[in-house]
């Protein structure tokens, strides 16, 4: 993060880009260079939609018109046994999609192999012809806020749930159930895509190659052997997948087992599995939901084997008759009272509230604080998701006002830093990856700034506490944002060159009430 002179060469962030410090991030290029109306099977391609692991989707549109989207898979930079393996996931898509039909599975019209020896990096590709969505879920979820379900996330879920059920019952298992794979069409109806993984069943279980997403696998997974045909893959794995979006999905982004990064978050999973870390769902998850989510998430795959998920789903959404003849006779009021005040010329009544209320943080900003408004959402976001206490709302409020004074146009360029945390840019890339949203990401964004900060402090905090520190560690986070976790161990404590900064961001961390 910090001043160049004073970070240290071990340290995560190396030296910012000294050739252009001020750029910001450009937006991700697409693998393939694909010409405006290139035709794909009767489809002509059009814009840039987004990439994945394993290919990139565009837009296209059939020759009547109809909207559809092109997956190409290509063997550009990819070895002999990656092409087998990328034409296998294509025909097993197709396949899939042909004998699995259902309202919430996304369909797969046409797979083909391009051939085109006058443009090399699509000559020999794989392309995938589907319905064509809005957005994923992982695009509602960048735009969440922490703590609050996103809206229609029951509908959602229902909708998944339908779907999923549908698959286990044909005989299939998904195997990389995640927000980027759950897709959004244009009337707002939910749909599980990405069928590459998604393998028969042959008994109880199925194969598929050793691939997978860390934050959607059931902690068995990183302990299974892969073989000649793959790792086995049951329907449990999809019902652990469900889970972890639900959770997500009602808390505003929340991940049920959390860590700053990936591979923390799978490991806390993992040390649940044992039985050496209890299931903690966030307190935004609603009452009613908390049996689906823990059922989903039991440690024994057997148990969750055992689960029927339609029924704990619509046990979930039902409202008892009651609640129903009150929600009715409240629907008559409420329209009785617009008619009313329309004619009396009176304001119209508020509707009904869209989104649960974040529940309260430990060490929230305090109302009449000054941080910004329009910074404090972000900022206790970033602190939910990190699972140590030391890492609140008000430790990240207090560190960014001592950076910039929250301003997101402050700027060092004598030591390479800039936005609101003060990021230099070769670090941000490197934290920014675990932030909230898929696509490019900039220091000078408040909202990038302020996730990839709580990914890396959170980081800092669990790196100390590995190496023996128990007290003081909201300064020696501190000390270690400026400098490193290394030079915090070296010190034995805050080392005396940031002592100052420390001590600023300690003050204003009591001025709120930490």
């Amino acid at each position: 993060m910090k001043p160049a002179e004073q970070r240290d060469a071990d340290g995560p962030g190396a030296a910012p880009d000294a050739e252009h410090p001020q750029e910001k991030p450009v937006a991700a290029r697409p693998p393939f260079d694909v010409p405006d109306g290139y035709p794909v099977a009767g489809y002509r391609v059009g814009a840039f939609l987004g990439a994945g692991a394993w290919g990139s989707v565009y837009a296209a549109e059939a020759p009547d018109g109809t909207p559809a989207a092109v997956k190409l898979l290509g063997p550009v930079r990819s070895s002999p046994g990656q092409r087998r393996t990328l034409a296998q996931m294509a025909a097993g898509e197709l396949r899939f999609s042909r004998r699995a039909d259902h309202p919430h599975l996304i369909r797969t019209l046409i797979v083909v192999t391009v051939e085109d020896p006058d443009r090399p990096e699509l000559d020999g590709a794989v392309a995938l012809v589907m319905e064509r969505a809005a957005r994923s879920l992982q695009d509602v979820l960048a735009a969440a806020r922490a703590g609050t379900a996103v809206p229609g996330a029951e509908r959602i879920l229902t909708e998944v749930c339908a779907g999923l059920t549908h698959m286990h019952r044909a005989g299939w298992v998904h195997g990389d159930l995640k927000p980027a794979n759950l897709l959004l069409m244009p009337d707002g109806t939910a749909k599980i895509a990405d069928f590459g993984l998604t393998a028969e069943l042959e008994g109880t279980h199925a194969y598929a190659p050793p691939l997978g997403s860390p934050d959607h696998v059931p902690p068995e997974w990183w302990s299974q052997r892969t073989g000649a045909r793959g790792v086995a893959l049951r329907p449990s794995a999809d019902v652990w997948a469900f889970g972890v979006i639900a959770h997500q999905l009602l808390t505003g982004g929340l991940h049920p087992f959390l860590g700053a990064t990936a591979r923390a978050r799978s490991l806390a999973a993992q040390a649940y599995a044992r039985g050496a870390a209890p299931l903690r769902l966030d307190q935004a998850l609603p009452a009613r939901w908390r049996p689906v989510v823990a059922a989903c998430l039991a440690a024994d795959r057997e148990e969750r084997a055992r689960t029927d998920l339609t029924a704990l789903v619509a046990r979930a959404t039902a409202r008892p008759a009651g609640r129903r003849r009150a929600v009715r006779a409240g629907a008559v009021l409420l329209t009785c009272a617009a008619v009313l005040l329309a004619l009396t010329g009176g304001p119209e009544p508020a509707g009904p509230v869209a989104h649960r209320a974040a529940s309260p943080l430990p060490g929230a900003i305090p109302a009449g604080s000054d941080v910004p408004t329009a910074y404090r959402g972000m900022i206790e976001g970033a602190a939910r998701r990190c699972p140590e206490p030391e890492i609140t709302p008000v430790l990240l409020a207090a560190m960014l006002k001592a950076e910039s004074g929250f301003d997101p146009n402050a700027a060092r360029p004598e030591t390479g830093e800039y936005g609101i945390a003060m990021w230099t840019p070769a670090v941000f890339e490197a934290w920014s990856k675990a932030a909230n949203h898929d696509g490019p990401k900039s220091y000078l964004d408040p909202g990038d700034a302020i996730a990839a900060m709580g990914n890396y402090v959170c980081w800092l905090d669990q790196q100390l506490k590995r190496r023996g520190f128990t007290h003081d560690l909201p300064a020696l986070v501190t000390a270690a944002y400026r400098t490193s976790d290394k030079s915090v161990a070296a010190a034995g404590g805050v080392p005396e060159r940031v002592r100052p900064h420390v001590d600023t961001v300690l003050r204003y961390l009591a001025d709120y009430g930490g």
